[in-house]
Order: structure tokens, then sequence, then C-alpha cells
């Protein structure tokens, strides 16, 4: 599908820089003809000759540089791509763009494109977390331009979280699935990602431990497959990911509305930790402590999401992928509640202590179906996220 086609390719200052070169062989070796524009924070991580001698042509780096201009004028330059890619897009680059400004080459050729805009983001996490930040993601999603990543990982900072950038063959897919490529191109997949928090009382609730890193992995990299993905989210630390139709809730019973109202859906995972069950009459008002004893807590039982959606007959999603998190005896109890939800695959893993993956950066998973249980070695988050899709993938191609 990319056999051909055009890329305008710019590259920002910053350490992921050098994934860009990684990309550029990554599209070159699929016949895609790219273009490179580096900013001149970009000169300080990579060099001008390193990204030419990739692309097989010259790299274009000034505004105002006259030979450039006699040779092809900037304006032409943002226009003769089917694609503008910006991999790594700093948050100085995204503030330009959100707001508009055109102080050097790169920014001027964002602005003045009529090609679609598909950004990498890349920076420290705390940036990538600030308010500032996640307004100028809304704006630029609203105005139609396609993001790619960022995932979580160790930063050259020291410091862990999202906003690493994502890697080139993640892009490659993001790329493809621009052009309408994507092995999920045309396909509706749910989500559910997260915690749920079950009140108590206004200031207190009931929740577990997880962080939704890995339901948010896998949308990731189902919208990097090309699919339209509706991410259901409790209170998750981890932030959605960008590009996906976000609905947040906090209860079981939230998500169990949010996730009926998103279908017709082709698949389903639900990779979301929901509390089993819900305080019955929570109070409206904080509840004090007294000399009477402790509080009665009533509990009831929460829906059962998975199970609902497994067999609901008409109007079922074509697959349906459950997670069970267990602490002892995985595959037998996962084995089981495959059977009792009636769901297509279940992705099973052990989260004891003992093991960090509750809340941690990697997974061991062992996914269970008809043809039997494999195990997957233990691997990141986000690696399990893209072999998964690529199963999801595979199990919807038409036979």
């Amino acid at each position: 599908m990319l056999q051909g086609k055009h890329i305008l390719l710019i590259i920002s200052g910053g350490i992921a820089a050098f994934k860009a070169l990684d990309l550029i062989r990554r599209l070159r070796e699929r016949g895609v003809r790219v273009t490179p524009v580096m900013t001149a924070a970009a000169h300080e991580f990579v060099t001008p000759l390193s990204v030419s001698a990739l692309c097989g042509t010259k790299v274009f780096t000034e505004l105002f540089d006259l030979t450039s201009e006699a040779e092809m004028g900037h304006i032409e330059l943002s226009r003769a791509a089917d694609l503008v890619v910006v991999a790594p897009a700093t948050a100085n680059l995204m503030a330009k763009m959100a707001i508009g400004q055109a102080d050097d080459l790169a920014t001027t050729l964002l602005l003045a494109t009529d090609k679609p805009v598909l950004i990498a983001p890349a920076m420290n996490v705390r940036m990538w977390d600030h308010p500032a930040t996640q307004r100028n993601l809304a704006t630029l999603r609203g105005d139609g331009i396609l993001i790619c990543g960022p995932n979580d990982g160790d930063m050259a900072c020291g410091e862990f979280g999202p906003g690493r950038m994502a890697e080139p063959l993640e892009i490659v897919a993001a790329i493809d699935a621009a052009f309408g490529g994507g092995p999920l191109q045309g396909k509706h997949v749910l989500v559910t990602s997260g915690p749920t928090h079950e009140p108590i009382d206004p200031v207190r609730y009931i929740a577990n431990r997880s962080s939704g890193a890995q339901g948010t992995a896998v949308a990731r990299a189902l919208l990097n497959l090309g699919a339209r993905v509706t991410f259901v989210t409790g209170p998750a630390t981890a932030p959605p990911p960008a590009g996906a139709n976000v609905i947040a809730v906090e209860t079981a019973r939230q998500m169990r509305d949010a996730v009926h109202g998103a279908l017709p859906a082709d698949a389903a995972v639900f990779a979301a930790a929901v509390a089993d069950w819900h305080v019955v009459g929570a109070s409206d008002q904080k509840i004090k402590k007294t000399k009477g004893g402790l509080p009665t807590l009533q509990f009831g039982e929460n829906p059962d999401i998975l199970a609902e959606i497994s067999q609901m007959g008409a109007g079922r999603p074509g697959l349906v992928v459950g997670f069970a998190a267990e602490t002892e005896d995985v595959i037998a109890h996962a084995t089981a509640k495959r059977a009792r939800k009636r769901c297509d695959w279940i992705v099973a893993n052990d989260v004891s202590p003992a093991s960090g993956i509750m809340g941690g950066t990697e997974n061991a998973v062992t996914v269970i179906s008809d043809s039997g249980a494999e195990t997957w070695p233990r691997m990141a988050k986000d690696a399990v996220a893209r072999q998964l899709a690529d199963r999801i993938a595979a199990a919807l191609e038409p036979t």
C-alpha cells in the first residue's frame, strides 16, 4: 500500500530524533519516497548528512534558502507530498502548530500544506502531562491532525511515563492506516480499560491497582492498524490514547451503559479491571467516625459486562476478548472464566504482588482460545498490545 507514496518528513529537535533514521529506512524499504526537513534543533541530535544518505535526497533546513526556493519553493514543498509526518513532534513544535505560528521552514510548511499531517509526539512525561500540552493536543486533534503515540517508557532524562516516541514500525503502521491501508481500516473496535471506583460516600470508594496502561496500549495498537476505536475508561492513571473516541466513566454500572451505547462493534476487548461489587446505599454525605462502632457496608454484585456482551446474541461483536487477572492457578482459572463468560479469547496474566505486573510496565500473558493456551514471553505492555492487535486483525480478516 505504501509503494510509490511520497512523504514529507519533518524532524524536530529531541533525543527521539535518532529514531527518525530507522523510520526513514523502514519507509524506504517499502518503496516510499521521503523528502526530509530538519529544524535547527534537530541538528543537535542527528546530522543532515545521515538523513540525506538514508533518504537519497537533499535535506531542507532553511526557510530563506535562495537556492532551495529557486528549485522548489516552500509552498510547493508543502504540497508535493501525499502525507506530512512529524517525528519526533516536540512540545514546542506542537504548541506552534496549535496556534498557527510559522517562524521557520518546518512550521511554515505545516501551516501551508493542504495534505494530511501525522505527528509522533516525544517529550518528557511532565511536559506531556502539562495542561498546556494537553490543550494543544486537543486543538490539533480537532484540526484533524493524526497522532501516533506517545508510548509509556523510560526517558533519556531518567524519568518514566508517557512521552516516549512511538517505535518506527508503529509509525509505519499509522502511516499505512492514514492511506487506508491498515488491516483494521473500516473496523470499529471497542476497548475497556482502567479500574472502576465504587463509591462508599462522597470522599471514599472501593478500587483496585489497575493503571489502565495495558488497555491504553491495546487501543493505541489497534488505532495504528487503522481501526476506529471507542475507548471506555475508568479513572486510570495512564492517559487515554490519542485518536480514540474516549468515554470516561467511574463505576462498573456506568461502564456497562457506555459499552452498550458504543455498540455495534466488529470486536470488543475488555481490558478493564471492573470491580465485582458496589456498596448498596452509598452515603451521600461523608460517613463520620463515631464511638458507636464501625460502619456496616452492604455489597451488591456489579453487572458482568464481559458475559453480557459475549452472550447477547444479535448485535454481538464478531470477536470478544476478555482479560483475566489472577493470583494463582492462572491458566485453570482463566480457562474456566472463558467457558463461563462464553467469550472468544481470554488474555490471562498473573497479577500476584511478586509479579509486579499490575501497575507495572511489563506483562506476561497466556491467550486462551478454542485452539488452546498460548503463553507469550514477558515483554513490555506496548509489545503485548501490538502482538494482540495483530492477532485481532488476522481474526477479523474475511475468510
